[in-house]
């Protein structure tokens, strides 16, 4: 079966000659975290897309940075991924991260849990970036 698209980071695949994504599901999962790891002004030719969340590395560990990193994703899925209805957003603390092992990551560290539906294909997903 072709692929849709190269799945990142490239690598080689012996059947294919790279991995690639074989689903809708696997590509638009792809593209989601993309445009949530992509610094505005990295995109060449449309210096508004992504949402950045590296820039937020060093933002307070507060409620006031939640709610910016959340209204940056939504509008920016309003924007690039308007099939994708962002169903909720989470930010875990240490204390409540049930996906890592609590001793390796620090107070300061959260762990942002993004539930989605994928409405033309009825999928919903949950993605987890730290």
């Amino acid at each position: 079966m072709a692929g849709l698209s190269p799945k990142l980071p490239i690598a080689l695949d012996d059947s294919d000659g790279f991995k690639e994504n074989k689903t809708y599901h696997e590509m638009i999962r792809q593209n989601f975290k993309n445009l949530l790891l992509t610094v505005p002004g990295e995109k060449m030719m449309d210096t508004e897309f992504g949402v950045g969340l590296r820039k937020f590395l060093f933002e307070p560990n507060d409620v006031t940075t939640y709610s910016d990193i959340q209204a940056r994703i939504k509008q920016q899925v309003r924007k690039y991924l308007p099939f994708i209805s962002i169903k909720d957003i989470e930010f875990l603390a240490p204390s409540e991260n049930q996906f890592t092992d609590p001793s390796n990551l620090d107070g300061n560290a959260v762990i942002i849990k993004l539930t989605y539906k994928i409405t033309p294909l009825g999928i919903t997903d949950i993605l987890k970036l730290p």
